[in-house]
């Protein structure tokens, strides 16, 4: 499980944002702060894995406190800004000080769950890795980089049949062939192949061949967000 710490000086938004990520497979809250010394307070005692962290707070700025956090030697936490703040400085300094994403409020939750589900992905593949070559570096970008809300799909991907082609892969641990993909969900084996592509690409899918005694081998594709086990919510 990934712990969450969860910062915001509205208790109300706190509370939202704490429902939101509990509704993510894999992600578990183990504390809110509503304020800036809090929050440093809770980082040091909880050590969480990840920080939801407002930039407006009622003492220290969020970037202040991230300033602290990446200035201690013990505290090692990744941190996601959700704020209302888009001045670009305010951006700057945060991507300076190294945030993995900057969520805008509002927001809905199926952009934080893909937001949180991209930092999973990236998470459990560095936690399974000693040195990466540029093309897993590159493909580790681009898992953060990319996002499926309905707005952002290529044309030819239904965020529904999406969701339904993921859901299919999260039940099937062995990976399958777009063969397979496109008898259980009634798709033509090009539409499969071309949801199997989006998601290659996107860094949610593993490709391999798998060889038989006779004839080619098969392409075999399987999903790799690891604690995953739920459909993603998708508009």
């Amino acid at each position: 499980m990934i712990r969450t710490l969860v910062v915001d000086d509205d208790f109300m938004a706190a509370s939202v944002h704490r429902q939101f990520t509990a509704r993510v497979p894999g992600f578990e809250v183990v504390g809110e702060a509503t304020s800036g010394a809090e929050a440093l307070r809770l980082i040091a005692q909880l050590k969480p894995d990840l920080v939801l962290l407002d930039i407006y707070l009622p003492d220290l700025s969020g970037l202040e406190v991230l300033r602290r956090v990446r200035a201690s030697r013990e505290a090692h936490v990744d941190v996601i800004a959700i704020t209302s703040a888009k001045e670009v400085n305010v951006l700057r300094d945060a991507m300076h000080l190294g945030v993995v994403h900057y969520i805008v409020k509002p927001f809905t939750f199926t952009m934080l769950s893909e937001r949180l589900q991209s930092y999973a992905t990236v998470k459990q593949r560095l936690d399974g890795l000693d040195q990466a070559e540029q093309a897993e570096i590159d493909r580790l970008f681009s898992v953060l980089r990319s996002h499926h809300s309905a707005e952002t799909l290529p044309k030819g991907i239904s965020a529904p049949t999406l969701a339904h082609v993921i859901a299919i892969l999260r039940e099937h641990d062995e990976g399958m062939s777009s063969a397979e993909l496109a008898t259980m969900t009634d798709l033509s084996q090009g539409v499969a192949r071309r949801y199997m592509k989006f998601l290659v690409d996107s860094g949610m899918v593993t490709l391999a061949l798998r060889y038989a005694t006779v004839g080619r081998p098969e392409h075999i594709y399987r999903w790799v967000v690891g604690a995953a086990t739920e459909s993603r919510e998708l508009p």
